[in-house]
């Protein structure tokens, strides 16, 4: 069939900043026939089935020391190559795009035995491991941040951003916020990514009656794992583990709060939203700092390490934030000015030209 579309197979797991990419760089792709790759019991088996085929595998990452669970990691590896490459060929897959994770390593191996043309899309401003080593493998290496590039010698990198969802490039979309926070309010909004921070969370929950009576409400999504997470009760406080519509909630805050993920710092970017950045202090090599640093050097946002953060200090520099509203807004405009609003059409375009040539 000369006319069948292209068939693309998308390895994206476990986190919203490795699913939403992804995600939306598929929706550009709406001429192609995409079927995805995930692990079982992950987020993706909640956002991908009702859009795409999601095939599962079970692979693990490997620790940083060795023993047992290495050779069982490196045993599911191994299985899981064979199970990839026995999709491609049967799917007769023409591409793989991954945007990292446990599910690169064997997609992109599989893809390399077949000959099938792959595309990463690395996010984070330092490049993980698994990118590091597998770069000089792929076609092309698309980079959230500028400063990714450095780290990937002998490698073909394309500066793309990273794409975010529709939602977040329509300024009118704060219209559909729908919690009850009065529009000549100041807001901060609290969150840890899709993991939630709760480290952060009790520093917030310290700090909030001083912020509460400068006259802020607070949008705080805690987690599902933050025991405390409804030990704060105020009027002008509302807690929820997560709010699905987060491209209204940044566009109508004032000042956001937040772990330093790649994703969560392209949506920030590209709704003006400045922010404090406290980067998880356990991300594999720090990477999260190197993310924040992008925000910071524009002068976006500040960047706290969790371990020299107490209540007073980020009380008091929320406080100061909130009584300089021009420099709220100078903030706004840096970190737009960081974003590329077209970051899924760049992407959708170099997948085009790898799968397509």
């Amino acid at each position: 069939m000369a006319n069948a579309p292209i068939k693309l197979l998308i390895a994206a797991s476990g986190t919203g900043g490795h699913l939403f990419p992804a995600i939306a760089l598929a929706q550009e792709l709406s001429d192609y026939d995409i079927e995805w790759l995930g692990v079982p019991n992950r987020l993706e088996t909640q956002l991908v089935p009702h859009q795409y085929k999601l095939n599962t595998i079970a692979v693990a990452g490997f620790q940083e020391k060795l023993g047992l669970g290495t050779f069982r990691v490196l045993s599911g590896l191994i299985g899981s190559v064979f199970q990839v490459r026995k999709l491609l060929q049967q799917g007769k897959f023409q591409g793989v795009l991954t945007t990292g994770g446990y599910i690169a390593a064997p997609a992109l191996i599989a893809a390399k035995t077949l000959g099938i043309p792959i595309i990463f899309h690395e996010a984070n401003a330092l490049p993980g491991k698994v990118t590091r080593f597998f770069s000089p493998w792929c076609d092309a290496v698309a980079v959230g941040f500028n400063a990714a590039a450095q780290h990937l010698p002998n490698t073909r990198t394309i500066y793309t951003s990273t794409p975010v969802r529709s939602q977040f490039l329509d300024p009118s979309y704060v219209d559909s916020l729908d919690l009850p926070v009065p529009d000549n309010v100041p807001l901060i909004v609290v969150f840890g990514g899709s993991q939630g921070a709760v480290a952060v969370n009790k520093l917030v929950r310290q700090c909030g009656p001083a912020w509460f009576a400068a006259g802020a409400y607070v949008v705080h999504l805690t987690g599902n794992n933050d025991p405390e997470a409804h030990s704060l009760q105020h009027s002008q406080y509302i807690c929820l583990p997560f709010y699905d519509n987060m491209a209204a909630l940044l566009q109508r805050a004032n000042l956001a709060i937040s772990r330093a993920g790649a994703g969560s710092l392209t949506e920030l970017a590209v709704c003006g939203t400045p922010a404090i950045l406290i980067p998880y202090p356990f991300a594999a090599e720090d990477h999260q700092t190197y993310n924040a640093r992008v925000f910071t050097e524009v002068e976006a946002g500040f960047c706290y390490k969790q371990s020299e953060l107490n209540p007073e200090i980020l009380q008091n520099q929320v406080l100061s934030l909130l009584n300089n509203t021009q420099e709220l807004k100078q903030m706004g405009e840096k970190a737009r000015e960081i974003a590329l609003t077209d970051s899924a059409q760049k992407l959708a375009q170099l997948v085009r030209e790898v799968v397509e040539r």
